[in-house]
């Protein structure tokens, strides 16, 4: 299992570039230094909550998610989002699957085997 210092720090590169936003347009966006930025996404450095709340304003991601990553909130087991869509009986077990699949593709949920 990963450490979350080197998640959240995974996480938090794989969503800038994502959203095609450079180290330093993210550290304005944020208020946090450009060097310290680098050192949280390469797992040197363990942000504050304070600071993950910036850089999910930054990324326009939930805090919620990062402080789950960094370690600082138990993962919830499934999100209610893939609740609803099991208990939605028009849907047919192909579309549930289907939109599970896109609804974690879009919140970088990673399931737990």
């Amino acid at each position: 299992m990963k450490q979350p210092v080197h998640e959240v720090g995974a996480f938090i590169r794989q969503q800038r570039e994502r959203s095609a936003i450079s180290l330093r347009h993210l550290a304005e966006r944020t208020g946090v230094s450009n060097p310290y930025l680098s050192q949280i996404e390469r797992g040197v450095r363990k942000p504050s909550a304070e600071i993950l709340k910036a850089i999910a304003r930054g990324l326009s991601i939930s805090a919620e998610t990062l402080y789950e990553r960094a370690g600082l909130l138990d993962r919830r087991t499934e999100p209610d989002v893939e609740a609803a869509v099991r208990a939605d009986d028009r849907l047919t077990e192909r579309q549930k699957q289907a939109l599970t699949e896109i609804y974690r593709s879009f919140v970088g949920w990673e399931a737990s085997a």
